[in-house]
């Protein structure tokens, strides 16, 4: 009599990744992450980058743009803040709550979003204050570097690593659903499992479409 041997389960792949709260295109590729992670055997773990650092030494940003950054200091300071005084598993919900605000919602008044959104998932509202202290900036830049990091300083948010090797990106819109998401994260997975793969891209003609 032989006994078979239980077929083993390969573990869940790893996707990390960078968003900033006040980029609408980060925000749509997370909505797409998260499908993956219905469709595919994925586990997807959550970090800031920031917009507002990543331009602060560039001299010729129009002003509209630096008053933008000026202000996206705040969200960043207050998910890094919840994810150091409250751990790792508050950062989605709170980057969904804001988001959901911000982006889809189109708001702009980030006090109101902040408070709200800290509401919405339970976390104190103390941790608004934090929006215009720099305690935790040491944490943000490390959260930032790593990211950039993986992809040089020549791209933005959203950077996703699919294992080893990361990618500014996908930029997407509207955010796939169901099978077609996994689709999309298939043919990441294998650019990414390609030596010497760099890039893909064209010209935007739309801008982000919130379903």
């Amino acid at each position: 009599m032989t006994t078979e041997t239980p077929a083993r389960t390969a573990p869940a792949a790893t996707a990390d990744f960078w968003f900033d709260p006040l980029c609408p295109w980060a925000w749509m590729t997370s909505r797409w992450i998260l499908e993956v992670e219905e469709v595919r055997d994925i586990t997807v773990r959550w970090h800031v980058m920031s917009l507002s650092v990543l331009n602060e030494d560039k001299p010729d940003l129009p002003q509209e743009y630096r008053e933008m950054l000026s202000r996206g200091w705040g969200p960043v300071r207050v998910v890094t803040a919840a994810r150091v005084l409250h751990g790792e598993d508050v950062v989605l919900p709170l980057y969904t709550a804001l988001g959901t605000r911000r982006h889809p919602g189109g708001r702009d008044d980030w006090d109101g979003i902040v408070a709200e959104a800290l509401a919405e998932v339970g976390l104190p509202a103390e941790l608004a204050g934090y929006a215009d202290r720099d305690t935790y900036d040491a944490e943000l830049r490390a959260s930032h570097a790593e990211g950039i990091g993986r992809v040089g300083e020549e791209v933005g948010t959203p950077v996703v690593a699919f294992g080893d090797v990361a990618f500014f990106g996908p930029v997407v819109t509207p955010a796939p659903k169901g099978e077609d998401a996994g689709r999309l994260w298939d043919g990441c997975v294998l650019v990414a499992g390609t030596p010497g793969f760099f890039e893909l891209k064209r010209t935007r003609t739309r801008g982000p479409v919130f379903d």
